[in-house]
């Protein structure tokens, strides 16, 4: 057994330092794939955990993948730029009301999708709001930044949004639905709390008119994709492409409810994601004439692999004991009352995260609660504060959670330089203090609305 703790324990921290380095841009299902080999190799992790592991993960990144097609699908139908361009509209030349645009943005495009989408969608909106208007690097950071860390934490009030949420929410047996109506009201209270009190921090960084645009960005998007010369695109067109849009995110909205429905009535939601996304795919193809097949190059099918191959890693120091190590831990102090314990786990998966990365941080934390046989209220209550610590406590540093991951990637790729203490200016101030006010706020939920 001393063997098998010392090759699973190795096999971790290599995975999670490769993860954090990524040489060369490598993907981050490289790493948690060859670690989850060494793991199978050598039998930590038997064939019978593999079948309960595809059972607890398989719907979840199905429902995931599924919403990020539809991510794709917008950004084909020229989502991006409309999006930039009603963001500068709505703006009215004012870089403060710019700030809460794009708060209300990454917001809904988190509900609407997932983190992991909702920062590939509204990353390079941003990226290319900001540099149309000629913002200085230093002007453009307040704005990435504050969109990125609402976007990822925006996942918490309803399970969907994140793939691990899911995938935890397997493993304690809890409804979409309950989870909603759980974590809705203080997760986005406290999210509003996040938006203003990152104001208070970065307000002074913001300007306070905002420069022309230097070109009309949806006629950038239309010239380039429907019209081989330079036209003007007349507001008749403008109104049209508006409506369109509008009809598209309706369209995914009343799917998003549906997976809900879907969770009352005790229907996989997977089977709705996937439908939504295959409508949505022939809307597109009826629309664009669009040949599918350019889908699966766009398509991260490499989540599936990263999440199976963490779930394999997180498995084998169950299977080697640490669950059971930090159960002697944990009891003595969840056993004294559900605020304490509230507040003691779901401080410990934010510095598990922000250590070793929300996903398995969220993993280890809720494979730990269902070993200690409690009550299904606290059980769920304390599995929601470690869902608080996933999705918010993780962002005090840039490598807590797999979008901020993916965020830092595609500032990379854009030549848009954000250091760790230009990140950190926000995060040491607005995290912990959200966090602990979310926390709370749980707390007087639950004992209000479901302790009776």
């Amino acid at each position: 057994m001393s063997v098998q703790i010392a090759i699973t324990g190795l096999v971790f921290i290599v995975t999670m330092l490769v993860i954090f380095w990524r040489p060369k841009g490598m993907n981050e299902a490289w790493p948690a794939s060859i670690g989850a080999g060494i793991i199978l190799l050598t039998g930590i992790v038997s064939h019978a955990d593999i079948m309960d592991i595809i059972s607890k993960i398989g719907g979840a990144s199905i429902t995931i993948i599924a919403t990020i097609v539809m991510a794709v699908i917008l950004e084909s139908f020229g989502f991006f730029h409309w999006a930039a361009a009603k963001l500068a509209h709505f703006s009215k030349g004012s870089g403060h009301r710019l700030y809460w645009n794009i708060q209300l943005l990454c917001f809904l495009m988190t509900l609407l999708f997932n983190n992991d989408g909702s920062i590939l969608i509204t990353t390079p909106i941003l990226i290319l709001l900001l540099k149309n208007l000629r913002l200085k690097p230093h002007q453009q950071i307040p704005y990435l930044l504050s969109g990125a860390l609402i976007a990822t934490a925006s996942s918490a009030p309803i399970g969907v949004s994140n793939i691990v949420n899911l995938i935890a929410l397997e493993i304690v047996h809890m409804s979409l639905w309950m989870h909603t109506a759980m974590m809705f009201v203080p997760a986005t209270i406290g999210l509003l709390f996040m938006s203003g009190l990152m104001y208070v921090v970065v307000k002074n960084k913001l300007p306070k008119t905002l420069p022309s645009s230097a070109n009309d960005i949806e006629e950038i998007f239309f010239n380039k994709n429907f019209h081989p010369l330079k036209t003007k695109i007349s507001v008749e067109t403008k109104q049209k492409r508006t409506r369109f849009m509008m009809k598209i995110l309706l369209f995914v909205f009343v799917m998003r409810c549906l997976l809900f429905v879907a969770s009352f009535i005790n229907v996989p939601i997977e089977l709705v994601a996937v439908l939504g996304s295959v409508v949505l795919l022939c809307w597109r193809w009826y629309h664009l004439r669009t040949n599918p097949v350019d889908l699966l190059k766009k398509t991260p099918w490499h989540i599936l692999i990263f999440a199976f191959s963490m779930y394999v890693i997180i498995y084998g120091l169950h299977n080697v004991g640490l669950t059971a190590l930090l159960v002697r831990w944990c009891e003595p102090i969840v056993t004294q009352g559900l605020f304490q314990a509230s507040f003691i786990m779901g401080g410990l998966v934010s510095i598990l995260a922000n250590i070793f990365n929300n996903h398995p941080a969220l993993m280890i934390g809720t494979i730990t609660l269902t070993e200690m046989g409690l009550d299904p209220i606290t059980l769920k209550t304390i599995y929601l504060a470690n869902i608080i610590g996933s999705d918010m406590g993780s962002l005090l540093l840039p490598i807590g959670t797999l979008a901020s991951l993916i965020w830092m990637s595609i500032l990379r790729r854009n030549k848009i330089k954000v250091s760790w203490k230009d990140y950190m200016s926000v995060s040491l101030i607005v995290i912990p203090i959200t966090t602990i006010v979310t926390l709370t706020l749980l707390y007087f939920w639950v004992q209000l609305v479901f302790a009776n």
